[in-house]
């Protein structure tokens, strides 16, 4: 989104996330027949046909239905498309226009102050909740202040507490001392339809805080604190029949919802069902066999599965295997000797084999694409031409990384640990790792870790990687929102390295990264902030902290009976809200 001044500037410029969103980019959004990877570019199986009972399932049970507590990619994903409306949303698009937003609750994109502080939203006509009471914007902005309370809320992403609490210290509306419970001082709601916030500093991406969950309308004499996501009010087009946590969903329709006020959601099944809990071999094997339309994790069938449809044409017809947004990289550790001399880290992205890395991920098709530099191909600054090390082949370079360790005083080469967690994929793309750095002489013994515990106390502790010793630690990434500051900030801004919870885990702090990150947040033109984020990523990479080496991939099976799939690249699954099932 752009910071500019009144809402005839607003426009699809405004919100693009990528520099083609506007001019529909390089993918085909027309509709698709049935083959592999359809969705990626079009639409599959477009249709309105309305009716019948869309079919999902889920090893896991969801984080949380109360959308303040709510962090998953898929729940995020869920909750958009059946009962949670915002201000602004995703568009329901696949390629580029998948990244825009829109307005859903708001009739327009917000009026912003030429200071880029004050952002102002009017509510459309006739919204309401399930039973049938208006929507107004005091309850957006209750919902909003339901973040403040984390001692009661914990869970949910917490950036709107940073940019409008201005030192006021608001403790949510449980301990609020306001009569109405709306103490929250920078936000205002003139009268019912009308909200404004008032930021502490600009911040270009403060429209996709807004599409977040935790920003939706709360009523509050619903409000039930910790138990809200046993009957989470909707204001989309389904409700809650049946929740049985771990086990269950069921949602029909929301007789409240008027599709005169949404334009996003196509609301085609009567009832939506979502399973969950299953064995993950058994979702595939319902999938294929039809008893299923869809996994909501997204994170890609399991081998067997993924075998038996890449060789076979007719299943591999019904199948996509497309980019989630995520980065997996290994992150290098400057507090760990020799790492804290770029020449040995440069070394390793000499040293690494990325086609190696890849097939123990699953080879293109299933594990991703060679990855080169840090930002990945959905958010707005990457450069496919930046890959400084020459990686994109995807093969060791054994001279180069012996000239890099040479300039770094270890010419034969050194010891040191690799962190890994202890599930799924990740000890065989360890050892892939281990593997690359043996043939430059780089002995590296590998720690597996519980995978529960991996990102906030293992690797996640500085402390401890200290300790244990750990030079080279496998990770991966996924934006909040499809920003350069949404996906990169995190992993290396400098001022954020925490004791616990740390995900700067390299403790990369360059004063000239931060500097930059200061201005790409700062910067009111989207254009200008992904020029400044262009050159943030190229400084990481000149650093040699992060060494990505696969853009994530999931190779999804899709029930031949669905309509309108297509993937919207800003969750990096198939958009749940337009699927259908053909009226059966």
């Amino acid at each position: 989104m752009r910071m500019r001044t009144g809402v005839a500037a607003a426009g699809c410029a405004v919100l693009a996330l990528g520099p083609a969103a506007c001019g529909g980019g390089g993918d085909d959004t027309s509709s698709s027949t049935s083959k592999y990877n359809a969705a990626v570019k079009g639409i599959v199986n477009p249709s309105d046909q309305r009716g019948g009972t869309l079919r999902l399932a889920n090893a896991s049970d969801i984080d949380s239905l109360d959308p303040a507590r709510s962090y998953y990619a898929w729940a995020w994903n869920f909750q958009r498309a059946y009962y949670v409306r915002t201000l602004v949303t995703q568009q329901a698009a696949p390629g580029d226009q998948g990244l825009v937003l829109v307005p859903d609750l708001a009739t327009s994109l917000p009026e912003i102050s030429a200071d880029g502080l004050t952002y102002t939203f009017t509510l459309k006509a006739g919204l309401k909740y399930e039973d049938g009471t208006p929507i107004r914007a005091r309850d957006i902005k209750y919902g909003i202040e339901r973040i403040f309370a984390q001692d009661v809320l914990s869970g949910g992403p917490t950036y709107l507490i940073d940019l409008l609490d201005q030192g006021q210290d608001y403790p949510g509306p449980y301990e609020d001392d306001d009569p109405d419970k709306l103490g929250l001082k920078s936000v205002e709601t003139p009268d019912d339809t009308t909200i404004v916030f008032h930021l502490r500093s600009p911040f270009a991406d403060f429209p996709y805080l807004l599409a977040m969950g935790g920003a939706s309308p709360v009523p509050q004499d619903k409000d039930t604190g910790d138990r809200y996501s046993e009957h989470p009010i909707s204001t989309g087009p389904y409700r809650f029949e049946t929740i049985e946590p771990g086990k269950k969903l069921v949602l029909v329709r929301n007789p409240n919802w008027d599709a005169a006020t949404d334009s996003v959601r196509k609301a085609l099944p009567d009832t939506v069902e979502l399973a969950l809990g299953l064995d993950p071999n058994e979702i595939d094997n319902q999938l294929i066999d039809g008893t299923l339309d869809v996994d909501t994790a997204q994170t890609g069938v399991q081998s067997a599965a993924q075998a038996k449809i890449l060789l076979d044409s007719s299943l591999k017809a019904q199948a996509d295997g497309f980019n989630t947004g995520f980065i997996r990289y290994v992150a290098i550790s400057t507090g760990v000797a020799p790492f804290d001399n770029v020449h040995c880290r440069r070394a390793v992205h000499y040293a690494l084999d990325k086609t190696a890395m890849q097939t123990a991920r699953g080879g293109a098709e299933a594990g991703g694409d060679i990855g080169v530099n840090m930002l990945p191909p959905n958010i707005a600054g990457h450069d496919p031409s930046l890959d400084p090390y020459n990686t994109k082949s995807g093969r060791t370079q054994v001279d180069q990384a012996k000239e890099e360790l040479a300039r770094c005083g270890r010419p034969n080469g050194f010891e040191t640990v690799i962190a890994v967690r202890n599930k799924g994929k990740e000890p065989k793309t360890a050892e892939a790792l281990q593997q690359s750095l043996a043939a430059v002489g780089i002995t590296a013994s590998i720690d597996q870790s519980d995978a529960s515990l991996y990102f906030r106390s293992t690797i996640g502790s500085p402390d401890n990687v200290h300790r244990k010793g750990y030079g080279l630690m496998l990770a991966g990434w996924g934006s909040d929102f499809p920003t350069g500051y949404g996906f990169l900030q995190t992993l290396i801004d400098g001022r954020a390295i925490l004791p616990s919870g740390n995900n700067n885990y390299s403790e990369l702090n360059d004063p000239e990264i931060n500097a930059l990150i200061d201005q790409a947040r700062a910067a009111s033109d989207r254009t200008r902030a992904a020029e400044i984020w262009k050159q943030i990523n190229a400084r990481v990479m000149d650093t040699a902290v992060l060494l990505p080496f696969v853009y994530d991939k999931a190779l999804n099976y899709r029930n031949p009976r669905l309509t309108n799939v297509f993937v919207n690249p800003s969750f990096g699954m198939w958009d749940f809200s337009a699927l259908g099932v053909g009226g059966k």
